[in-house]
């Protein structure tokens, strides 16, 4: 039975041990994290291919269990004039629509199904080095301990070791120019949104949310910042992120200052970065996988839902292709030009997000947006996002 070392236990991590399991292989799943706090974040839009995915395992419907569906996005100015809504998910099928789910969610999903297919978490392994023997490769971790297998997957996000080793002069993640800013609220007297999240273009930011049928607000800010120490970050209380975004969205339209007004809990942020080319993908007996290779901002809700699809898509190519090199040519093959297209994607939608930079660039997105997305929720030329399905 041939084994497999994954490094990282997020979203590609869990899922590709899954497909591996399902394909006979022997699995060993490691994860930097203590398991007690292992699982934060806020939350996030896993999208109908992802959902697909996740449809294939068997999941699905646990984890729409505890989401918001979401098919559209409902855009605004912020003059609270609405300019138009869009599909979150492929036009004129809103039953395959998006779900937005609290990160914490997904991840237990995920989890709870490696727990019940046996297959072993080794939780406080931070990868520190890895070793090539023929035949074997060997995964050294920080607290002195190795494992060796067949292949190693290295799922370990956008600051990935495994990326590094593949190609010590890869590049580094590039930064976007804004930040992700966001929490939970209750507002007393506040809908819910259903099928719906708001996305508003404010004079100064922008600023989306939706409301779960218990009353319970998701929120998000991107405001516009020069790249800074990631790590200061952390060290914003969340007093001062309200006092910034509270003055930043004071002219937006009901309910934005009214969702600041009510935040409960802590508040996340985070400098949004990506990674547009990655020249080598795999090196040897090693691959990596997700965000660690090809991580996208988060502009169009698709980083989920590519490393859920990397995930089938490399256990297909291990499960046809004896030779581990073999595998994973392929695996890039099939992945490369899709997901290079999303991170550009978003990062163009990223852009738009920072274009009210003057009261005039302001006035002519309000002018324009409208004109543009009048016919949006028929308009299939991103149905390619949404209705993909890993090959067979």
């Amino acid at each position: 039975m041939p084994e497999a070392l994954i490094i990282g236990g997020g979203v590609a991590g869990p899922a590709t041990a899954l497909f591996l399991h399902r394909a006979g292989w022997d699995v060993r799943l490691f994860e930097s994290r203590g398991e007690p706090e292992a699982y934060g974040g806020l939350f996030l839009n896993v999208a109908s291919n992802g959902l697909a995915v996740l449809e294939a395992l068997g999941l699905r419907d646990r984890l729409v269990a505890d989401g918001h569906l979401s098919p559209y996005l409902e855009m605004w100015s912020g003059r609270g004039r609405k300019l138009g809504t869009v599909p979150n998910g492929p036009a004129g099928a809103p039953e395959r629509g998006s779900v937005v789910v609290r990160r914490a969610w997904l991840h237990q999903v995920l989890r709870d199904a490696v727990e019940a297919a046996g297959i072993p978490i080794t939780w406080n392994a931070r990868l520190d080095g890895i070793e090539e023997s023929p035949g074997r490769v060997t995964a050294r971790f920080a607290d002195g301990s190795s494992a060796s297998g067949d292949v190693l997957i290295g799922c370990d996000g956008i600051g990935s070791v495994t990326r590094r080793w593949i190609d010590p002069g890869a590049p580094e993640p590039a930064y976007t120019g804004i930040l992700s800013v966001g929490g939970f609220a209750r507002v007393p007297g506040l809908q819910p949104t259903p099928l719906r999240q708001h996305m508003v273009f404010g004079d100064r930011g922008f600023f989306g949310y939706l409301v779960r049928d218990g009353g319970t607000v998701y929120w998000f800010a991107n405001p516009s910042r020069p790249e800074g120490d990631r790590s200061a970050l952390r060290d914003v209380p969340a007093s001062a992120w309200l006092d910034e975004l509270r003055a930043a969205h004071s002219g937006d339209p009901d309910p934005v200052p009214r969702i600041l007004d009510h935040v409960e809990g802590e508040i996340g942020a985070y400098g949004i970065f990506d990674l547009a080319h990655v020249p080598r993908w795999h090196r040897g007996r090693v691959v990596a996988v997700g965000d660690a290779v090809h991580a996208t901002s988060p502009n169009a809700g698709q980083g989920a839902s590519l490393a859920l699809e990397d995930a089938a898509t490399l256990a297909g190519c291990l499960r046809r292709e004896a030779d581990p090199g073999t595998a994973f040519a392929e695996y890039e093959r099939l992945r490369r030009p899709r997901v290079e297209a999303v991170v550009a994607y978003a990062r163009k939608l990223g852009r738009q997000k920072q274009g009210g930079s003057s009261r005039f660039a302001t006035a002519v997105r309000d002018v324009m947006l409208p004109i543009f997305l009048r016919n949006a929720t028929r308009d299939t030329r991103n149905n390619h996002l949404y209705a993909y399905r890993v090959p067979e």
